[in-house]
């Protein structure tokens, strides 16, 4: 039995750091996945395709742990970097996209992320663990967000 956590983010912020070194950094996915927290391990799977390895997370007597895979494709022209679920690695579905606008003095950044996970659990813990990982995830992309504006010289 196994039960499904969808989780959905949207975040827009933008940083001091100017469009080319923000794109750089967000579609080279071993720079970008490096300011994400609690990546155990990032395999390139060739093609643009990585599967996240993420660190077990614990609730009381069940240690969780959270892998996918994503392919990625961007477009500096467009100000897109986009990634979409690859099936049958891991136990997750995750999808997303940055959108990148210059705005000449600073960066705005958009950020969407869909992720559909699958847990190996009984469906009478969905009320209790789903919120507990919905949460830590959210915890999660927040600090992604933070340590990317970090690097990027702070929030404009």
């Amino acid at each position: 039995m196994a039960i499904i956590v969808t989780i959905d983010l949207g975040y827009e912020f933008a940083v001091k750091a100017d469009y080319a070194t923000v794109f750089d950094v967000l579609s080279h996915v071993p720079t970008s996945a490096s300011f994400f927290p609690k990546v155990d391990k990032l395999v390139d799977l060739g093609e643009n395709t990585y599967r996240w390895e993420m660190a077990k997370i614990g609730l009381a007597q069940v240690n969780l742990q959270t892998i996918y895979a994503s392919k990625y494709s961007s477009n500096k022209a467009k100000g897109s970097v986009v990634w979409t679920p690859v099936e049958g690695e891991g136990n997750a579905l995750v999808s997303g996209n940055w959108k990148i606008v210059d705005k000449k003095k600073s960066t705005q950044l958009e950020l969407h992320i869909h992720g559909d996970l699958t847990l190996p659990l009984p469906g009478l813990m969905k009320m209790v663990v789903a919120p507990v990982v919905e949460a830590e995830f959210e915890k999660m992309v927040e600090q992604y967000i933070d340590n990317l504006s970090a690097h990027f010289g702070g929030e404009a």
